[in-house]
């Protein structure tokens, strides 16, 4: 997947900020990670206390090479809040997957946890990777917190219609790590 990356690398150097909410699709991020990681960046993952009953941070923390946050009480041992250390050092702000929670802590400015901390202290561009059932994904609140997030420069990468966790078949399903990629490259 790298290869493609090759030609028009415009995210080789660039810190990510990559968020994990508790999707059954937050096993994928460690193969994201491991790609962001072939392309040059800097990964920094924050997972939601959710995310770590499907995937581990140990996982998390082998495949980009950085400590994983996961909680605002288990910051930084000196002053400076770590939660704004990593806002501020993101060029980029990724969450994938992003559970219809997750989407509407950030349209509202809610901040339960560490992820939704960051999304609101940082200045980085956002590219959020839904991932859910549909029926949650085409609820009305769900379209309006994503128009909401829209509106105020977040960029999505949609999801695609496959068989889903719940057995369903339909749109939900986390976008495949190339069109991922791809949509980075016109974000950063």
């Amino acid at each position: 997947m790298a290869d493609s990356l090759k030609q028009s690398n415009n995210i080789q150097g660039k810190v990510i900020v990559l968020g994990v909410s508790g999707s059954i699709a937050a096993y994928k991020a460690a193969d994201l990670t491991s790609e962001l990681r072939k392309a040059g960046a800097e990964v920094f993952v924050v997972m939601t206390e959710s995310s770590t009953r499907f995937i581990t941070p140990l996982t998390m923390s082998t495949v980009s090479r950085n400590p994983v946050a996961t909680s605002l009480w288990d910051e930084g041992k000196d002053w400076h809040p770590g939660h704004i250390e990593l806002a501020d050092q993101a060029d980029i702000f990724l969450v994938a997957p992003a559970t219809a929670n997750q989407i509407a802590n950030f349209a509202h400015g809610q901040c339960p946890d560490l992820l939704s901390s960051i999304y609101l202290a940082t200045r980085a561009p956002v590219l959020l990777v839904p991932a859910m059932n549909g029926k949650m994904y085409d609820h009305p609140l769900t379209v309006e917190n994503r128009r909401i997030l829209a509106n105020n420069g977040v960029s999505f990468v949609e999801p695609v219609v496959g068989e889903l966790a719940c057995g369903y078949q339909g749109n939900g399903k986390m976008a495949p790590i190339q069109d991922i990629l791809n949509s980075l490259q016109h974000l950063s």
